[in-house]
């Protein structure tokens, strides 16, 4: 199991609710999860966010129906059943509970005798019902066998199987965040993905990639502190105890920059792209507000003094190694680098596939340059692309290329024309696109929705002013407005209904009703509490949702 798999087991142990009522905001995601499971032949990673969205808004119901209907189809949507159906068990008239309890049992075997992932979400399920239905014993051997084939899940998965023995639960990504280190995609490793290469992975908020040649190491990027790269160089030369000769900088981010006086002793050549002042300019004159990216040893600036800047393609030859360094438009930066190794077949891709299309906090990123970077890609065809971020690397791989692009050349299309119409975001937002190159390209569904409304806020951004035609940013009005205003209501009356969209899952917009008067109510704090974990839960596969709704919670995930 090599992919990256996605569930919140951590809500199969929570207590049990009633049916939650209707959803008052929309959940485009959900919609367009349900109608890509019914494609033929969905990858896991859809499937799994799909109950993710579920059982993160305790939608058991729902879930279940669903499901249900395409038991038949393979053991996974057999499982998801039974555990949707044990998780809705309270809803169930009092005498016919046991034996619904009981199909619920019966499936989840069934459907555990052939599918690891399935035999994981019956060690969850299981683990989690009362006694009377004697089925610890098999929840802690489930669990247990899971720790023993360790190798066939991801670190989340694995992290589930750890609590859930130990009789509590949490977040089951492969994250960590914390106001001391910032956020962490994956626990500290190295990996050797081809011959000579080495990228060291969760030592960082970024990945750093290494090049061993007959005459040293070829840094590709440096991390973001030299607390952090120190380590992650450490790491790798315990693999090749190699001198470091050339750093390479695919863009001039704060988190490919950091480390650099880590990496940069005398006689080490630095690269970077020719133009990388203009987006070192923007990073220095806009400040991440949020701590939780990259831990309180991160600089309050950042500078770099390349000793080579890269204007068009240009072929290094270190020792024994030929690297080519291409500048490319990127969806991230204007000052994107390619870094290719033909013998090794890999190209190195920085963060020219972000999800964000820049950082959401700065006046940068392209969706045009994003599809100028995949022609690019297509034309060099490599064998793999390892991107400035472990996620990425496993979520878009080469081969989803081709389907990405069209899918994403239909969402700007029309997000064009809802801007030349004068339509709304919200109204572009709504078109909810889902483009039917996706349906005979399972894998590329879920990287085409980790983009697809980022691609339209973006675009909206770059191409709309700050007058909207709905009226946004005529008048500005900040929290205390919003308290004053709210407070006419009555602080307990804000909160019932904060309560109740709460109980919906509707969590952002309990956040949005919340925040103004948490301060001074109790009952606005809970309810405020209550949305931010619910977001937490439902976003945890979003890092940088997660990093920001953890730091409004001021909670850690280790």
């Amino acid at each position: 199991m090599a992919m990256r798999l996605i569930v919140l087991v951590s809500m199969l142990a929570a207590c049990a609710h009633s049916p939650p009522p209707p959803r008052v905001t929309r959940d485009r995601e959900v919609e367009s999860l349900e109608q890509a499971v019914r494609w033929p032949n969905p990858s896991v990673n859809t499937v799994m966010q799909l109950a993710n969205a579920w059982l993160s808004t305790h939608r058991y119901g729902e879930g279940y129906a669903y499901f249900d209907a395409l038991a038949a189809q393979r053991p996974l949507f057999e499982a998801l059943a039974g555990v949707f159906q044990a998780r809705s068990a309270e809803d169930v008239a009092l005498l016919r509970r046991v034996a619904w309890v009981e199909q619920a049992i019966d499936r989840l075997d069934h459907a555990a005798a052939s599918d690891g992932l399935s035999r994981y979400l019956r060690g969850q399920v299981f683990l989690a019902l009362p006694d009377r239905f004697g089925k610890k014993a098999q929840g802690t051997a489930d669990m247990e066998w899971v720790l023993q084939n360790a190798s066939r899940f991801p670190a989340g998965l694995r992290r589930g199987a750890r609590d859930a023995l130990a009789g509590h639960s949490g977040l089951l990504s492969d994250s960590s965040v914390s106001a001391k280190d910032g956020f962490r995609f994956v626990p500290p490793e190295v990996l050797e993905p081809a011959k000579g290469v080495y990228v060291a992975r969760g030592y960082d908020f970024a990945d750093i990639a290494f090049v061993a040649t007959s005459e040293g190491l070829v840094a590709i990027d440096a991390g973001t502190t030299p607390a952090t790269a120190a380590p992650a160089l450490a790491a790798v030369r315990a693999r090749v105890d190699l001198p470091i000769r050339k750093v390479i900088v695919t863009h001039a981010h704060w988190d490919h920059i950091g480390g650099l006086s880590s990496f940069a002793t005398p006689g080490v050549e630095v690269i970077a792209r020719s133009d990388y002042r203009n987006e070192l300019a923007r990073v220095s004159s806009t400040g991440v507000p949020f701590h939780f990216f990259f831990g309180e040893s991160a600089e309050a600036s950042y500078s770099l003094t390349p000793q080579r800047m890269i204007e068009k393609p240009e072929t290094l030859i270190v020792g024994n190694t030929r690297i080519e360094i291409i500048p490319t438009a990127g969806g991230e930066t204007d000052d994107a680098l390619l870094v290719r190794v033909p013998d090794a077949q890999i190209t190195f891709v920085g963060d020219a596939f972000m999800p964000y299309f820049g950082a959401p906090f700065v006046a940068e990123g392209s969706v045009d340059g994003l599809l100028e970077t995949i022609g690019q890609l297509r034309a060099l065809g490599p064998a793999a692309l390892i991107h400035g971020h472990a996620p990425l690397t496993d979520i878009f791989p080469y081969a989803v290329l081709e389907p990405l692009a069209a899918a994403l050349t239909v969402v700007r299309d029309a997000t064009l024309k809802s801007i030349r119409d004068s339509r709304t975001l919200a109204e572009a937002l709504d078109e909810n696109l889902l483009p039917a190159v996706l349906r005979d390209h399972p894998d590329a569904v879920v990287p085409f929705l980790l983009m697809r409304d980022n691609a339209v806020q973006r675009i909206y951004a770059q191409r709309s002013g700050y007058w909207k035609p709905d009226g946004e940013g005529l008048t500005v009005f900040d929290d205390a407005d919003w308290a004053a205003a709210l407070d006419l209501f009555g602080a307990d009356a804000v909160a019932r209904v904060a309560r109740s969209l709460n109980d919906r899952g509707d969590y952002a917009m309990a956040l949005r009703l919340a925040t103004p008067g948490h301060r001074t109510s109790p009952a606005l704090a809970l309810e405020r509490h209550r949305a931010l974990e619910g977001l937490r839960a439902r976003y945890q596969f979003n890092p940088f949702k997660l990093i920001i709704y953890s730091e409004q919670a001021g909670d850690d995930t280790h």
